[in-house]
């Protein structure tokens, strides 16, 4: 299995390859990629060093599986590329998650849809994976109208630039700014661009993204997108309307069930999700589970999660796991 891990040298492909390594995924070669300046570099894979090569060069090598992280202008012009040479891509950016022609994956969740067609893949934003993971058991049971989500989201969610600028403020130093404002001390209601709409594009990926996910139109989701001075991990308020009516401790059992999701629940110990608590770690934290008080049949809770893994490279790599399992690559 020749894998290509696109961006490699970035943040989410550096988590790419310990995750990789971690679950010990079928790697016969790896070849690391990145943009020119970074090319003849060293990385080290499981005690072994490999040169970063460039995009072309990755093409010609034709790997059975590529993993991208590398922006969206990338993945519009090489993904192509690639599946022509017969690679079947996993795409991390925001290119071709709302193309009809291409599927949206949480393997938990819609892994199914995949086929020997399918030669470039796209991973949901990170914010929406770990919503959806938690509203989708849910949503099968109790059929969600409508969920008002409040965010509350890392600097590593932006990249190395922002995490930069947010430990320079925590030591007092001047230094190149990613926000239009400072990050420490401060929360920034603008995750991405502003749209005509007067949402960002961060709020709207949260609104469509699910109904493609779980292949349901159903329901309509209403974002405000937050981004907060922690280095990682993001954080969700969530307030679902059911059609149905549910039990709280059916609730709970019902997202304990679900494999990926662990349910941190109890107040008597102050236990609830937190980004300190779900860093490095691949599964989805939900926590302060309620009834909403002000109208029937709503739900509030917290879910936290690890941006980087469970929202990023984990769940490509899972999907990548998917398809060598099911002999589609």
């Amino acid at each position: 299995m020749k894998v290509a891990v696109v961006g490699a040298t970035g943040m989410v492909g550096e988590v790419m390859l310990k995750v990789l390594a971690e679950r010990n995924f079928p790697i016969t070669e790896l070849i690391p990629v990145a943009s020119e300046r970074s090319v003849g570099k060293t990385i080290t894979y499981k005690g072994n060093d490999y040169s970063v090569v460039g995009l072309e060069t990755a093409v010609s090598m034709k790997p059975e599986i590529a993993l991208f992280s590398a922006g969206g202008d990338t993945s519009v012009e090489w993904a192509p590329k690639f599946a022509e040479a017969g690679t079947t891509v996993v795409d991390n950016s925001s290119a071709w998650r709302m193309d009809p022609t291409k599927k949206l994956v949480v393997p938990e969740i819609n892994a199914n849809v995949l086929t020997k067609e399918d030669k470039i893949i796209a991973n949901p934003n990170c914010s929406t994976i770990q919503l959806v993971m938690a509203l989708n058991p849910l949503h099968e049971k109790y059929n969600m109208k409508r969920v008002v989500v409040s965010t509350y989201q890392s600097v590593s969610g932006t990249g190395v630039k922002a995490v930069r600028q947010l430990e320079n403020e925590i030591a007092g130093v001047e230094g190149e700014m990613a926000y239009p404002y400072p990050i420490g001390r401060n929360a920034l209601p603008h995750c991405d661009v502003f749209l005509d709409n007067g949402y960002t594009k961060e709020e709207m990926k949260l609104a469509r993204e699910p109904q493609k996910i779980m292949g349901d139109r159903t329901f309509s989701i209403s974002a405000t997108a937050v981004r907060i001075p922690t280095a990682g991990g993001h954080s969700e308020s969530v307030n679902v309307e059911f059609e149905n009516d549910f039990d709280l401790a059916d609730v709970r059992q019902l997202l304990s069930n679900t494999p990926g999701v662990i349910v941190q629940d109890d107040l008597e110990n102050n236990s609830y999700p937190m980004p300190i608590y779900a860093h490095d770690k691949d599964e989805v934290f939900v926590g302060r589970i309620r009834r909403d008080e002000t109208q029937p049949n709503t739900l509030n809770m917290w879910i936290v999660a690890d941006n980087l893994r469970k929202g990023a490279a984990t769940n490509t790599i899972q999907i990548a796991e998917y398809l060598v399992e099911n002999n589609l690559v």
